[in-house]
């Protein structure tokens, strides 16, 4: 008994250690592959499901997904109907590993045989690249996981005859239901309903428990795994808790329902047995598991658009118009935090786009005084996610040069009256037209409705703008001192264009940036000194 106990819970351990190796190599060796992948085929609710679907089969983490999920939710990425389509899709995905293990796992011995890809990984991680290493973690805990099942089927052949439940009655409704609860607060010690199936799979073959008993185990293992999702959400941000909230009634309709037909199902299986002489067993098991969580999603995926607008109704926006979904839930993802914080700055953006085109008529700026402080707020909290975010890549020069452009043009929000005021002289007319264009064309660019060449017609209007600030310049402190300006209001229109000349110049940048390719980042930084010519540097 002690044997069997022992090595169950080690089986159990080395299967949850390689679940977690698998789903991180994976994640991080295609994760941007199938992030896009996620974005790509999610037009209807059908094609969410099955990108849902395919993402976790390939990832081997319901959780992975769900987490991807929400920070394209928070980025405006995808719709909260589509994402509830690979919520769906996530849930039934997950039932990859009991079918993996129902055929291969508990049927072939491939623990002995699977050693050498422990090792091979091992080499990879530690002798690879930092993707090639990726890799090398999802073959060793591929491996990793045979070993286990192997270890839990050592530890159950002496279990049954010491401590048999196939024997107690799991007919009756209060038999069916303690191995609901059995199955739930497994789960829930697990925080994995993939590891009590795979256990629950491996009992079964060993004769320790019976059909039915196994059904119900799964059952409890689908409504317990809701438990995680919630404690995921806890203090998450909005569309988190609505992800959440809309994995934990599906899984629990699904599963209620499942638990409540058990009599009838039994009564299927028992029928096929004699039409086909085998008796139901571990891959019966893993169809059962399949089946009543796409039963599910026959209910559910129909009302996806009314079930997405009642939850969206049961938990409201709430918090900071632009940084409302930057949560640190969102931190376990890079790929995933870096498209919520590059989103949230594009938010900000096009409000600081409308606050300087404001402050370029004859609106006080202290009349933009709010709007001003909540655009600065929005700027120190991405700053601060963006500095949580894990490194590892690359991939975020783009977006701190945004960011640096984006807080040199929202330091133009703080002019005074005097400035404000010139900006309505006559000899600035010609610049300000330039900076009200460059200004429009980038809220529309950044909203995906401006011309494809916007970004090269932002560069015309900020060398426009430069060429003019030249100009006007010597012509300002020509006239000083005479009929129409004296020398302090020569060097205050000086002023007021070199404002219009860096508000034109930044609002370029940051949209360069923003829209920039991850591919090009390296060329951009070998260019970005030739942007920058030495007369036109901040003062």
């Amino acid at each position: 008994m002690l044997n069997a106990v022992f090595n169950l819970s080690g089986g159990v351990g080395l299967l949850l250690i390689g679940m977690i190796l698998l789903s991180d190599g994976l994640r991080e060796f295609a994760g941007e592959a199938l992030r896009k992948g996620l974005v790509r085929f999610t037009g209807t609710p059908l094609k969410a499901f099955l990108s849902g679907t395919g993402v976790t089969l390939v990832a081997q983490s319901s959780a992975a997904t769900t987490v991807t999920l929400i920070g394209f939710v928070s980025a405006g990425l995808l719709s909260f109907p589509q994402a509830l389509g690979v919520v769906f899709g996530a849930s039934v995905g997950s039932t990859g590993t009991s079918w993996l293990i129902a055929i291969l796992g508990l049927h072939v011995s491939l623990g002995f045989y699977a050693l050498p890809l422990v090792a091979i990984g091992a080499l990879l991680k530690l002798l690879g690249s930092e993707r090639w290493g990726a890799l090398g973690l999802a073959i060793a805990g591929f491996g990793m996981m045979f070993v286990g099942i192997d270890t839990m089927q050592e530890g159950m052949k002496g279990l049954p005859s010491a401590f048999n439940l196939s024997s107690m009655p799991a007919s009756s409704f209060i038999g069916r239901f303690v191995g609901l609860l059995l199955g739930i607060v497994l789960t829930i010690l697990m925080q994995s309903s993939t590891a009590v199936v795979a256990t629950t799979l491996t009992v079964l073959h060993s004769g320790a428990i019976s059909f039915e008993q196994a059904m119900t185990l799964v059952i409890g293992g689908a409504i317990g795994t809701t438990f995680t999702g919630v404690l995921a959400a806890i203090g998450g941000s909005v569309p988190a808790k609505r992800i959440a909230l809309a994995y934990v009634i599906f899984n629990l309709t699904a599963g209620l329902v499942a638990f409540l037909l058990l009599p009838a199902i039994m009564w299927g299986v028992a029928w096929m047995e004699v039409e086909t002489g085998r008796q139901a067993g571990s891959v019966s098991l893993a169809a059962f598991h399949t089946l009543f969580l796409s039963a599910g999603v026959m209910i559910f995926l129909p009302l996806v658009g009314p079930y997405g607008r009642f939850l969206e109704r049961l938990l409201p926006d709430r918090g900071p118009s632009f940084t409302r979904h930057l949560d640190s839930s969102l931190l376990e993802v890079r790929g995933v935090a870096m498209t919520a914080a590059e989103q949230a700055l594009r938010d900000t953006a096009r409000e600081l786009f409308v606050c300087l085109s404001s402050l370029m008529d004859r609106e006080p700026p202290a009349e933009r005084k709010a709007q001003a402080q909540e655009i600065q707020r929005a700027l120190v909290q991405i700053r601060r996610f963006v500095g949580d975010i894990p490194t590892g890549g690359g991939d975020a020069r783009a977006l701190m040069h945004a960011i640096d452009h984006f807080a040199r043009l929202a330091s133009r929000l703080k002019l005074s009256q005097a400035l404000h005021d010139r900006l309505q002289d006559q000899a600035l007319k010609q610049a300000l037209d330039h900076c009200r264009q460059t200004l429009a064309l980038a809220r529309d660019g950044l909203d995906g409705s401006a011309p494809e060449d916007w970004l090269a017609q932002l560069k015309l209007h900020a060398k426009a703008l430069t060429d003019l600030r030249k100009q006007e310049r010597h012509t300002a402190l020509r006239l000083a001192g005479g009929s129409r300006w004296g020398p302090l209001e020569a060097l205050e229109v000086v002023d007021a264009l070199r404002w219009v000349e860096r508000v034109g110049y930044h609002c370029w940048r940051t949209c360069h940036y923003l829209t920039l390719d991850p591919k090009q980042e390296k060329d951009a930084a070998l260019a970005a000194s030739s942007q920058d010519s030495p007369d036109s540097e901040e003062d």
